[in-house]
């Protein structure tokens, strides 16, 4: 009798401290951000331009392109293009910086080019002064990744991919602490993973059309292993692929980059939905550091503070506390400056300088 009563009791008691971690995790948040380099506004929410698409300037096989992403509406061959943005994303989150509905997001610094854009996601502002070249100087300015990892509960739990070899710098890995794989690093460490190892080797013998951006398909699965082993609450993916196939004015290639990006965050929002430390309490934003020109047609493969539109943006956020508003219609002013202050609010870490925090969360 004794004995059952002992057992009985052990079993409860471990059923409690389940319940009881389980209750902890599902308030324990996490973020992971995302971005897209210079992959513009028009794109994402009216899919393939068909003045690029036809001009064979621009688009090598245009019989190919047009099979895999023309479509009669703008509504479709946004969701040929990327279609688990406009078919989950949009049903469990909100899509800001469709300018034809009136919604609108814009960068507040005046350069309109990676660093300095970057540079305003990461740190909540703008510094025209210090950050005003793509030169491998270190941010005199601390991001909420730094922010982040300085308080006692996320130390060491904060980690960065990128497919730019810059990123180290903008992030200034040597002051923050935080690892930033990027560029041509491999992954390291005593404990890679079978998969880690197996991209080293892949990645050092896979060229890269660039001399300073890897293909994004090893930030990506890097990433995605360390999310894996590690469990980081606060990551940061950027993707670089879409950038630089358009200053190529390889058409073709950035229509086909972005697409793989939307399979790449659909497989992470897979991870995240079946790995119990990130269910339920995980938000993804995910937004660009810059835009690019429409007019005329050329400008599309550039941007800066000399190309029109060149400061207009987009940002996506879903996953937990986001409200599901799907494509947001109403007039609404967003900037990039708010993103920074939107996950120092989430994860309950202060910032000071950045601009004021997104609403979208239910926290």
């Amino acid at each position: 009798m004794k004995k059952t009563y002992f057992i009985t009791s052990i079993f409860l008691l471990l059923v409690f401290m389940v319940k009881a971690q389980q209750g902890s995790n599902k308030n324990d948040k996490n973020v992971i951000l995302i971005t897209l380099d210079g992959f513009r506004w028009q794109e994402l929410f009216s899919g393939a331009d068909h003045q690029l698409i036809t001009d064979k300037k621009y688009t090598n096989n245009s019989k190919e392109m047009k099979e895999l992403f023309w479509r009669p509406t703008a509504q479709e061959r946004r969701k040929a293009l990327m279609p688990f943005v406009w078919s989950t994303i949009e049903e469990k989150g909100q899509i800001h910086g469709n300018r034809g509905l009136g919604s609108k997001m814009n960068l507040t610094n005046a350069h309109w080019f990676s660093y300095p854009g970057y540079s305003e996601i990461l740190s909540g502002m703008a510094d025209d002064e210090r950050i005003k070249s793509n030169s491998k100087i270190p941010n005199p300015n601390k991001t909420v990744l730094e922010l982040v990892n300085m308080d006692p509960k996320y130390s060491g739990k904060v980690a960065a991919f990128a497919s730019w070899d810059v990123f180290p710098f903008i992030i200034n890995e040597d002051r923050s602490g935080i690892p930033v794989n990027a560029g041509f690093e491999f992954a390291t460490g005593e404990k890679l993973t079978k998969n880690e190892r197996y991209l080293n080797k892949l990645q050092e013998v896979t060229p890269s059309p660039w001399s300073t951006v890897r293909l994004d398909v090893f930030t990506h699965h890097f990433a995605l292993e360390h999310l894996k082993k590690e469990h980081p609450k606060l990551v940061y993916i950027s993707y670089g692929e879409t950038d630089d196939f358009a200053h190529d004015g390889d058409y073709d290639a950035y229509l086909s980059s972005a697409h793989t990006t939307d399979k790449f965050i659909k497989e992470l929002w897979g991870f995240v939905e079946n790995d119990p430390f990130y269910k339920d309490n995980t938000t993804i934003i995910i937004t660009t550091d810059h835009g690019r020109g429409t007019t005329p047609i050329d400008t599309w493969r550039n941007h800066g503070s000399d190309v029109q539109g060149a400061d207009e943006v987009w940002l996506m956020a879903f996953g937990y506390g986001v409200k599901p508003m799907g494509e947001i219609t109403m007039n609404k002013q967003l900037y990039t400056n708010q993103i920074a202050a939107t996950i120092a609010n989430i994860l309950e870490v202060n910032i000071k300088n950045a601009g004021e925090a997104l609403d979208f969360i239910n926290n």
